[in-house]
């Protein structure tokens, strides 16, 4: 699968329009991820993944960080989520399920928020993005 460039702009329109909010609804989708499917708190044992910790805010931004280096790498997924791979793999070893579930929770939260942007030709090219990330960051499972 592949991003066309209707899906790509339709991607990038709405990271510029999230702005400095990519953070807090990344953390919301966790949050929601966390809640909706309980065991994917099991991957952090030793930290305190109640809603509005710290620990789930700080995660909540790596996980943006790293949807808006995909977003700004559009033409390179798999080279530009490597390094994040590698450590998902093999450091922390979460379960690549987890993946799709987060994605599935960041469509809920996005739709949620912009639902005047939210139109099926969104939900199509953003649902196309998150499962190129996911397969990007699953990709040095073996």
């Amino acid at each position: 699968m592949e991003l066309s460039a209707a899906d790509q702009a339709a991607v990038r329109a709405l990271w510029k329009k999230m702005g400095t909010n990519v953070g807090v609804y990344a953390t919301e989708a966790l949050e929601r991820t966390f809640l909706a499917f309980p065991s994917t708190k099991t991957y952090f044992p030793h930290w305190n993944l109640s809603i509005g910790s710290a620990q789930v805010k700080a995660l909540g931004q790596k996980v943006a960080d790293a949807l808006t280096l995909a977003v700004d790498q559009l033409y390179d997924l798999p080279g530009a989520l490597s390094a994040l791979s590698d450590l998902h793999a093999h450091k922390l070893r979460v379960d690549p399920a987890n993946f799709h579930l987060l994605g599935h929770c960041l469509l809920v939260t996005l739709a949620r928020h912009y639902p005047g942007d939210f139109s099926p030709a969104m939900q199509a090219s953003l649902d196309k993005f998150l499962s190129l990330v996911t397969s990007a960051l699953t990709s040095k499972y073996s």
